[in-house]
């Protein structure tokens, strides 16, 4: 079992940073993918960065790519995911998502971030 600690929402500030961190506890060596999602207002969930944990390969939601940045750090088993030149017209809320081989997933419980203008 594996579960998920996120931290890092809150209020930033309109073309400034954050960075939301991404805790796992429990069993990782099954998970080979870890994907940040979000959920705006009166929208459905989606994927705006995705990382494959074997090749250490990166997709990224395109109106995000070149801002955002999906990483891991093993030893600590924590994925991050930092966010630069926030859009005050998107607050949501971030989501982890580990996958394992076998496609079961465990979702965080998310975090809001909301970006003052």
């Amino acid at each position: 079992q594996v579960q998920l600690v996120e931290s890092g929402g809150g209020l930033g500030q309109a073309g400034g940073s954050r960075r939301l961190s991404c805790a796992a506890d429990g069993n990782t060596f099954s998970i080979n993918a870890m994907g940040g999602w979000r959920q705006a207002a009166g929208k459905e969930r989606e994927p705006v960065a995705l990382m494959f944990i074997d090749g250490a390969s990166t997709i990224y939601e395109d109106s995000v790519t070149g801002r955002f940045t999906i990483s891991i750090d093993n030893a600590k088993n924590t994925g991050y995911l930092q966010m630069n030149s926030l859009n005050p017209a998107f607050p949501a809320l971030y989501s982890c998502l580990l996958r394992s081989a076998a496609l079961f997933d465990y979702w965080g419980p998310g975090t809001p971030v909301t970006v003052s203008s």
